[in-house]
């Protein structure tokens, strides 16, 4: 599977690498990521003997270039070196293509997803992820103003409160109650649901919410009160969902299970995060504005203080005329060749086309 259409920061290097750093730079960044502690010179010699016969002195010497360049970092209780967000970036953007995911992970996602009903496969969807990769697995809905209105049903919940049930395409269903200031006939309702469906039927969310007024006038039943409520509620009917349902997030338990959050600020960090899904909600809108087809940040690319110790790897999707993002969130000490595989395989999996 190639990895085209990822996004790739153009690099901050004040020079070229060369092979050697680089050789030393994925090594570092390759046994960060498996053992989760910072990598010393006598480690790295070991690993790189069969390639690069260099003596753990010239390892430091490179290593030291590295850092000053940015790339590796020094923590203060501990000889080795860590990656920097710098070096995670280069990282990605020289990585070969995806891992692909193995068959028995495929059916896995498979199983799971192909027999979840249509109305919760994208929850379904934010769990598997979180499953199989141990981090946070995110889903945002689809933009629900792109959807095509398939029918509106009204159903009496009393004399005076209303049930609108909004069917939309790919089986996503939207429902308002009204109340009014009046008491209603329920029996009209049905000749009043045919009204509204003849006007409304295949036509986009955010077409109806500019011009529904204009769309139910010209006929006698425009002017019933009940028809009067549903126009003047025209902003509760057609508005965007709130935060809460815009996003599906799975897998909190197996991300603290990560050796990074044995630290208690890492953990009070997540809890923070999850507190705050209207700042993941704003990400993920940010990368729907964009053209990349699946894309990488990491840390303090993503311009908020609340994601410095993550990645993100994103993807799009498609319901029908309306497009989501699907991705997950771990820290950057992550396998991103597999993690790449694994949200792009979810994503197609998920996308329904007319």
């Amino acid at each position: 599977m190639a990895n085209k259409n990822v996004f790739i920061s153009p690099s901050s290097s004040d020079r070229e690498l060369t092979e050697r750093e680089k050789h030393i730079l994925q090594a570092i960044i390759h046994l960060y990521i498996l053992q989760a502690s910072p990598i010393g010179s006598r480690i790295l010699a070991k690993y790189l003997e069969k390639d690069l016969k260099l003596s753990p002195a010239s390892i430091r010497n490179v290593m030291s270039d590295l850092e000053e360049m940015e790339f590796i970092s020094h923590p203060h209780t501990s000889a080795g070196r860590v990656p920097t967000d710098k070096g995670y970036r280069f990282y990605v953007d020289s990585m070969n293509p995806f891992e692909d995911l193995s068959e028995s992970e495929l059916i896995q996602v498979k199983q799971e997803l192909l027999v979840s009903p249509n109305e919760t496969v994208l929850r379904d969807a934010s769990k598997v992820l979180g499953m199989l990769s141990h981090y946070l697995g995110i889903v945002k809905i689809p933009h629900l103003t792109d959807l095509v209105v398939e029918k509106i049903e009204l159903i009496s919940l009393s004399s005076t409160r209303l049930l609108v049930v909004i069917a939309l395409a790919s089986n996503i269903v939207r429902t308002v109650t009204l109340e009014a200031e009046f008491e209603y006939n329920s029996h009209k309702l049905e000749e009043i649901s045919g009204f509204i469906n003849e006007r409304v039927g295949g036509k986009q969310l955010k077409y109806l919410r500019e011009n529904f007024p204009q769309m139910l006038s010209g006929s006698n039943i425009s002017s019933m009160p009940l028809v009067r409520l549903f126009i003047n509620s025209i902003d509760k009917i057609f508005n965007y969902p709130n935060i809460g349902d815009r996003i599906h997030i799975a897998g909190a338990p197996n991300l603290l299970n990560n050796p990074e959050f044995d630290d208690l600020k890492k953990v009070k960090g997540i809890i923070e995060l999850l507190e705050n899904e209207d700042v993941i909600v704003h990400l993920l809108d940010q990368y729907d504005d964009s053209g990349e087809s699946l894309k990488v940040l990491i840390g303090k690319e993503m311009g908020n203080e609340l994601f410095d110790d993550y990645s993100l790897i994103v993807s799009k999707y498609r319901i029908g005329s309306a497009s989501g993002s699907i991705g997950l969130i771990g820290p950057k000490r992550m396998q991103y060749s597999r993690m790449m595989s694994l949200v792009y395989n979810v994503a197609k999996i998920i996308d329904v086309n007319p």
